[in-house]
């Protein structure tokens, strides 16, 4: 490719990002998403700038990406801390940061030092609309580099990544490959042993599949297989990588260090900008076993192979990186035209971890199948009540998706093999969705979740038919959703003592927020019934819902707010299921209910968010989204959701953000990186407007 032809697209997407990036400069995330594709290829930069620390899985695992740029014979570090402590000669000075922008598919570094000036973007397609795409686990590395003193240099690009992304454990040993495509030099790496979905867990990185390094064609590319410390040897002296493989077995990551290395020759850089471009993949071969059937990751599912994927992300990368920008430009102004500067920072933060959080995969005959992992959480593969404080993201998006997660849950909840009345919550543990492991799992009703894993279940039905996912899964599914309804019916409004999605406050009966979740469950069946034609079901469910909101309204009022669990005045609780009662329009409930819990909320909430519940000074970031939507008013909203980004700003733990924290001194509580946090989307989904505009792009 031409210099030109890189120019002109640099300028372009530039222009296009421009508004999307100006005011990022005071947000400091916790952590940056770097590559986030799925539970296992996920990496973020877990400090204030990417030469801090090394590169890391989402767990806190090194998962290392290396960046080196040479000025005119002298090399700094872009990304990374270094080859080695036990290097020292071997270390190089970091280039200035001087900024870094979270925006929905892409984050953006600038650096500035020895008159230059450079652009790390790290771009994921992650585009919920096109499930193709969204599918692909590519990621973009993109250099822009530019005079910045009116002098010409002479400048070369280094990157690397580690063998530690293709194993659990630094002992293990890999194999390093090469192959090329046409033009195109690729690099490849995975695992000797290839244990294919061998292990289930949480704190696990995957140890099968392969990780791809491949270049943009262009002149003064080389590549290799290297050990990291001559890789870096190289480079610093000559400006590429070494010219010859490391290919003697056996290799591991803690003995033999070994890389897959890229050297960009940019030649002379003067003011104008030139830009280079990599991909970096990774095919898992397989992702899920489910039931016992080892599926497909969705890109694969008619005969695509790694060399296939690779070939068409390198075609299509100019027009995809300008179709991202444009992207990320519309759904920053318009996540700032609903809920402020603040909201529009917290979201954009949560929307690649969200995805991230799942993975696609295509059952036999084609269907998309969506699976959530419990991050930090318990490992738990399809979670219920994991899906519903993400519903937010996947009913504005792309219903598709909301229904491609529903599906093998409903699916199993319909075999014989689970004998309860009421829906499941879980089906085992990532990435073998073989059968719920959580609580009784199938054998009793110990530490199951009945009224909230079944008005979860009937709530997100609704929603995602009333999105435009219309009624065929509804039909297909129907005996589940009328035995969950009979249920809710039977035992949901003054509920028993179990537990609900915030299991680890403990067992509590009499629970108003999960009786509002019955009631919402209730209705939202009835409307099902109006929309497959079950008139008379659909009237009797309405009515029931309604009679049950008014007891509702006398068994939990305190005063001037309303009580944790009936019969316990002087409690109080954030009352998050409320919001559907608005979103889907059912309007059980007086608009002053709303109005006098907001009203309280602001009297008990702490410096960094309003805690959960009166039982402890922990919340949970989703909830408090929720909780926010309930509010009226810009004020009211606001009031609530400003100390959410105060967290996010100022929490010592340097992780993906946790959903579960300390209100009172901005620590981290438990759980990580979970796609729970899809659940701040909820406020695109209170204007119809927006909602109505993002839902009708889906594919």
């Amino acid at each position: 490719m031409g210099r030109i032809h890189y120019q002109t697209t640099v300028l372009a997407i530039a222009f296009l990002a421009a508004a999307a990036l100006a005011p990022a400069a005071d947000f400091r995330p916790p952590a940056v998403p770097l590559v986030t594709h799925d539970p296992y290829f996920s990496l973020w930069s877990m400090a204030n700038a990417l030469t801090d620390e090394p590169t890391k899985h989402w767990t806190g695992t090194p998962h290392q990406l290396h960046s080196v740029i040479r000025i005119d014979g002298s090399a700094y570090r872009l990304m990374g801390t270094g080859v080695s402590r036990r290097f020292p000669d071997e270390q190089l000075p970091a280039l200035r940061q001087e900024s870094v922008a979270v925006l929905p598919t892409r984050s953006v570094y600038r650096f500035a030092g020895e008159g230059v000036r450079v652009t790390l973007t790290f771009l994921t397609p992650a585009l919920p609309q096109d499930l193709e795409l969204l599918s692909r686990p590519a990621t973009y590395l993109i250099w822009d580099v530019a005079a910045a003193d009116g002098r010409p240099h002479d400048v070369q690009l280094y990157f690397d990544a580690a063998s530690s992304i293709v194993v659990n454990d630094a002992t293990q040993p890999v194999d390093v490959s090469r192959f090329r495509l046409g033009e195109i030099d690729v690099l490849r790496m995975g695992s000797r042993e290839q244990p294919v979905l061998a292990k289930r867990g949480d704190n696990l990185r995957i140890d099968w599949g392969y990780l791809y390094v491949a270049p943009a064609p262009g002149e003064g590319i080389e590549t290799a297989a290297a050990n990291s410390i001559e890789a870096w040897r190289s480079f610093r002296t000559s400006g590429k990588v070494p010219d010859s493989d490391l290919l003697d077995p056996p290799l591991t990551a803690r003995f033999h260090r070994p890389v897959l290395a890229v050297s960009m020759d940019l030649g002379t850089v003067g003011a104008s900008a030139v830009s280079r471009h990599l991909v970096l993949a990774y095919d898992d071969l397989y992702s899920i076993e489910y039931f016992h059937r080892k599926l497909r990751p969705y890109w694969r599912r008619n005969g695509a192979t790694a060399a296939d994927m690779i070939r068409a992300a390198l075609t299509g990368y100019e027009e995809l990186a300008a179709r991202c920008a444009r992207y990320d430009n519309e759904l920053t102004a318009d996540l700032r035209k609903a809920g402020g500067e603040e909201y529009a920072h917290i979201a954009t933060l949560a929307y690649r971890q969200t995805l991230a959080a799942h993975k696609l995969a295509a059952d036999f005959d084609g269907t998309p199948l969506y699976f959530s992992k419990e991050n930090f959480s318990n490992g738990s593969i399809a979670t219920v009540d994991v899906a519903y404080p993400s519903s937010p993201f996947f009913l504005l998006f792309n219903p598709a998706l909301m229904q491609a997660m529903l599906e093998p849950v409903t699916q199993y909840a319909s075999l014989d093999r689970w004998k309860f009345p009421f829906a499941p919550h879980d089906l085992g543990t990532y990435p073998q969705a073989n059968g719920q492991t959580y609580g009784g799992g199938e054998a009793s009703e110990d530490r199951q979740m009945p009224v909230e894993e079944s008005g979860n279940m009937l709530i997100m039905t609704t929603a995602a038919a009333m999105a435009g996912g219309g009624t065929a899964f509804v039909e297909k599914y129907w005996p589940q959703f009328h035995q969950w309804a009979k249920y809710l019916e039977e035992k949901g409004l003054d509920p028993e003592n179990q537990l609900c999605t915030d299991d680890f406050a403990g067992h509590l009966a009499r629970n108003a927020n999960l009786s509002i979740k019955a009631i919402m469950g209730l209705a939202s069946y009835g409307k099902l019934c109006q929309m497959t034609g079950r008139d008379d079901e659909a009237a009797r469910y309405r009515r029931l819902a309604q009679r049950f909101a008014n007891e509702w309204i006398e068994l939990a009022d305190d005063g001037d707010h309303y009580v944790l669990a009936f019969g316990n005045p002087g409690t109080w609780s954030q009352k998050y299921n409320l919001v559907w009662d608005r979103l889907l329009g059912y309007e059980l409930f007086p608009a002053e209910v709303a109005r006098k819990e907001v009203a309280y909320y602001k009297k008990v909430q702490n410096e960094f968010g309003l805690p959960l519940d009166n039982r402890s000074q922990y919340t949970k970031l989703d909830w408090v989204l929720w909780t926010s939507v309930l509010a009226r008013n810009a004020a009211d909203f606001n009031a609530l959701v400003s100390p959410v980004y105060r967290f996010l700003n100022e929490t010592p733990d340097r992780s993906p953000m946790t959903d579960w924290y300390w209100t009172h001194d901005a620590k981290r509580r438990g759980f990580t990186a979970r796609s729970v946090v899809g659940g701040v989307f909820i406020k695109m989904l209170a204007s119809p407007a927006l909602w109505k505009k993002w839902v009708e792009r889906a594919e």
